[in-house]
């Protein structure tokens, strides 16, 4: 798995790196190098994340997206109808610039949107 650090206090960024670097399958690479994941600071919101407001509705389903869930599902687990939940579906696709359910959550793992 190729990780990025992006924490705002060097000091802990440093730690980070320095408990990662010793992870069996981690490739520590900057965050312009298109990482399978990135760590940040809880609360702090990336120029990417910034970039692409999603709605309280879309993270939920972002998240069972995550899980792997249908539409189906996702509509049964958020008490909406199946037209909604495709609805939503498709407007993460277009806001993350996915084309797919898979790349949409490795693009919103990516940029810090989703934590894995």
């Amino acid at each position: 798995m190729r990780l990025a650090v992006d924490v705002a206090d060097p000091a802990v960024a440093d730690r980070i790196a320095s408990v990662l670097a010793d992870a069996e399958e981690v490739e520590l690479v900057g965050k312009e190098d298109e990482p399978d994941a990135l760590v940040v600071a809880p609360g702090a919101a990336t120029e990417l994340q910034a970039s692409i407001a999603l709605t309280a509705r879309e993270l939920e389903v972002l998240a069972l997206l995550a899980e792997g869930a249908s539409n189906k599902l996702i509509a049964r687990r958020l008490g909406i109808s199946a037209h909604t939940a495709k609805y939503h579906v498709a407007s993460l696709l277009e806001k993350l610039d996915a084309v797919s359910r898979t790349d949409a959550v490795a693009h919103a793992a990516r940029i810090g949107v989703l934590h894995l």
